[in-house]
């Protein structure tokens, strides 16, 4: 084929075995390394390391590997708004905000630029055009399916878009990679923040943002303890509170169900069941549809985060940008700043992020 596919190569497996793939299927393949934090940072940068692999895939697979700089816009776009929804003790999701602004707008605009006609990359996903429009579907490993961290694309950005190992399973990939000769066969798959890898979130954090403490109390007021810090800490979080024995009426863990933003503290409960970490109800704000417009069904699934399981619900109320959401049973620790991602079956259609929880609509 004489048309050129630019392929973000992470240092991965996946965008290894994708630009495989890619030749495989008879294209021009060239790839780019995209260099996304301040490699100074080298208690935390995986940079070096990263580029070493994937300079060692292309150098096997005989394609070019260029490297862009786009951490002045990874720090303007992304890790701003990150820290700037931090600071206010919310939750955020980096992750599909660095998909549509980093990688699917900075890096797509660069790829096509250089004359490619689409850019690839290693996610777990598919894209297909059915009756005029791109959608968005699953991949075909449910462990490994990121079509939830995509769910902020737009038709242009999946109409120049290629998943090449979308409906791979993650052990298929791992023995091609082996078969190829590729040193990255058994890396372990990248978490954390995206591309800042993983690291103790509040340590990281604290270099940032300066520590506020204030009181850990019950949901019935008593005070059982200090936190560093409101941003440090996310609904339904059960370890690292520092809470000690003693406190409860009974044998059973604390769990983190509330923030008093305007009075600093900490709101805990003992027991996964406690009342106060689940709620039916849910507003968001930034509501995105892949398609363009808002879906005609009402009854659809959804994601308040990546590993939860799909919920049935209902889109209640839809004004622009916001939604009311009705889930048919009680989801467990629905966080703000996170992003709830809706699903037709297979289908992504899009997300928004979650503003408010609640246990009635008012």
């Amino acid at each position: 084929m004489d048309e050129t596919i630019i392929i973000g190569m992470s240092g991965g497996v996946d965008s290894a075995v994708a630009a495989a793939e890619l030749i495989d299927k008879g294209y021009t393949v060239e790839g780019i390394f995209m260099k996304n934090w301040d490699e100074s940072d080298s208690e935390f940068c995986t940079a070096t390391e990263d580029h070493r692999d994937a300079l060692q895939v292309c150098d096997i697979l005989r394609i070019p590997l260029r490297t862009i700089d786009l951490s002045d816009e990874y720090w303007k776009k992304v890790f701003q708004l990150f820290l700037d929804e931090c600071r206010s003790g919310r939750t955020p999701n980096p992750d599909i905000l660095c998909n549509k602004e980093i990688k699917f707008r900075a890096f797509l605009d660069h790829a096509l630029e250089l004359g490619a006609v689409s850019i690839a990359t290693g996610h777990y996903a598919h894209i297909d055009k059915t009756k005029g429009l791109f959608q968005l579907y699953r991949g075909a490993d449910p462990g490994k399916d990121q079509s939830y961290f995509l769910c902020a694309l737009n038709q242009d950005q999946l109409s120049k878009s290629i998943f090449p190992i979308g409906n791979w399973k993650k052990a298929k990939v791992r023995k091609k990679a082996y078969e190829l000769g590729f040193k990255n066969h058994d890396k372990k798959d990248s978490t954390g923040i995206c591309f800042i890898g993983e690291r103790n979130y509040q340590q990281f954090l604290k270099r940032f943002l300066p520590i506020q403490s204030g009181q850990i109390i019950t949901d019935e007021g008593k005070v059982i303890g200090e936190h560093d810090g409101l941003m440090y800490y996310t609904y339904g979080q059960r370890q690292g509170l520092g809470i000690g024995g003693g406190y409860g009426k009974k044998n059973a863990p604390w769990y983190v169900t509330d923030k008093d933003l305007d009075q600093n503290t900490l709101i805990v409960g003992q027991g996964h069941d406690h009342p106060n970490l689940y709620h039916r109800f849910l507003t968001t704000s930034q509501a995105h549809w892949i398609s363009g417009s808002e879906p005609i069904k009402e009854v659809l699934t959804a994601k308040i985060r990546y590993r939860t399981k799909d919920a049935v619900c209902r889109l209640i109320e839809k004004n622009k940008n916001s939604l009311i959401v009705e889930f048919d049973e009680p989801q467990f620790a629905i966080t703000p700043g996170q992003s709830i991602v809706f699903y037709d079956k297979e289908v992504c259609l899009g997300g928004a992020v979650i503003e408010t929880r609640g246990h009635s609509i008012n």
